[in-house]
């Protein structure tokens, strides 16, 4: 028997389209595999990572202990603050104080959830959107994802507040009490950055109905130059947030290893928040999400070699630019639609509505249907419900995995 907990967690597994399938495809030694879409990697940054924790870094019997008598865990923080203060150009530099290190984002957003909000609070968030945050805030925080539905193009313009205002009032009526706002910038999906006036508009919201910012900016280092001079480039949140803009204690940064380094493996993930009560909070549940010695010891050696970030971040870049101008040449030549003004992260949001089968049925069935064709095709694409609006014109979402 299951607690009652239990058994609507069991649940989840079933939800359609929820978890993504493997990639499997490799040419040479499994060419009929899937070719998975649905995890966002980027693939051809992974052999230099390895190969440099391969030859650089040095384990030691601290590496698989427990770490209390490792320099490595005080080190880190020191790492990470001076690698934030390179790539985010904050207003004030991070304190290594304020970095909270544990086993990735995912981890994070869990004790986000549980030390921001009660059960059944909510959490806003500008919709498109990654999906998954319903279960990195919502599995064991018990802490519900709300929308304020947008088009691509309003997200990123400081008119989106207005979609902020309503959706709180909406939830208000509900009875649903917001405790946060989360962005995520650059943007999981539509990889664009937030322009430096829409941050400044979301801060006055967040300040103004003392609701906690969130700001993903675990792809902070993966902006390339797209070929489009309309492109906004990257601002750190932490780079333009006074408090004449917001209370420093709502603010709340969130970055790690899986995006920029091509790491995900490592599960290493850091907070940083100037909220001394909410990295107390943190502190005390962190033996449920502490990273792994080895992992720490990984990032550290990384993390204090700024001349292999520097040069693994260059060819990152061309590698992104690369790819993302393939895949949008390809799509210019058919004539397929997607969102404009991406130059971040691994990801081009497209419309495949003139392709979804079954006119006159409900726009999720057919998109269903339609990821159901293509992945009997071998290839897997997330569906675009769990990215867009309910209504959704846009299919489906391609996450820039690797180029074959």
């Amino acid at each position: 028997m299951l607690s009652s907990r239990g058994i609507k967690k069991a649940e989840l597994p079933k939800t359609p389209w929820r978890y993504a399938p493997p990639h499997t495809y490799n040419k040479q030694s499994n060419p009929a595999g899937l070719i998975s879409f649905g995890m966002a990697e980027h693939i051809p940054m992974r052999a230099e990572i390895a190969k440099y924790i391969n030859n650089k870094v040095t384990f030691t019997e601290d590496s698989v202990g427990y770490g209390s008598s490792s320099s490595a865990p005080n080190r880190l923080p020191n790492a990470v603050a001076v690698h934030l203060n390179n790539i985010l150009q904050p207003r004030s530099p991070v304190d290594p104080d304020t970095v909270i290190v544990a086993s990735g984002i995912t981890a994070i957003g869990s004790m986000l959830g549980f030390t921001l909000a009660e059960p059944g609070d909510g959490i806003l968030v500008s919709r498109p959107v990654y999906g998954r945050f319903e279960l990195d805030y919502g599995v064991e925080a018990d802490v519900q994802i709300v929308y304020a539905d947008t088009d691509p193009e309003e997200a990123f313009t400081p008119a989106v507040v207005e979609k902020y205002e309503a959706a709180l009032q909406r939830a208000e009526d509900e009875g649903t009490t917001i405790r946060a706002v989360l962005i995520v910038n650059p943007h999981n999906p539509v990889g664009r950055c937030y322009p430096a006036e829409t941050l400044k508009a979301i801060l006055r919201f967040c300040n103004r109905h003392s609701l906690h910012l969130i700001s993903d900016e675990v792809y902070a280092s993966c902006v390339f130059d797209s070929g489009d001079p309309s492109a906004v480039p990257f601002t750190s949140v932490l780079s333009i947030a006074t408090p004449e803009l917001i209370d420093p204690d709502l603010v709340h940064l969130l970055y790690g290893f899986s995006k920029d380094f091509a790491a995900g493996g490592l599960h290493l993930g850091f907070l940083i928040t100037q909220n001394t009560a909410l990295r107390q909070a943190c502190k005390a549940i962190l033996r449920l999400h502490n990273a792994s010695t080895a992992s720490i010891t990984i990032g550290t050696t990384i993390l204090e070699d700024q001349e292999f970030i520097t040069q693994f971040t260059q060819r990152a870049r061309q590698s992104l630019a690369s790819t993302y101008r393939l895949a949008t040449t390809t799509f210019d030549h058919e004539g397929v639609n997607y969102v404009k003004g991406g130059n971040a992260g691994f990801f081009i949001y497209v419309d495949l509505s003139p392709y979804l089968p079954y006119p006159g049925r409900p726009v999720r069935e057919r998109e269903f249907a339609l990821a159901q064709r293509f992945l009997d095709a071998g290839v897997f694409l997330h569906p675009g419900e769990e990215h867009g609006v309910e209504a959704g014109g846009l299919g489906l979402c391609l996450r820039m995995r690797r180029r074959f």
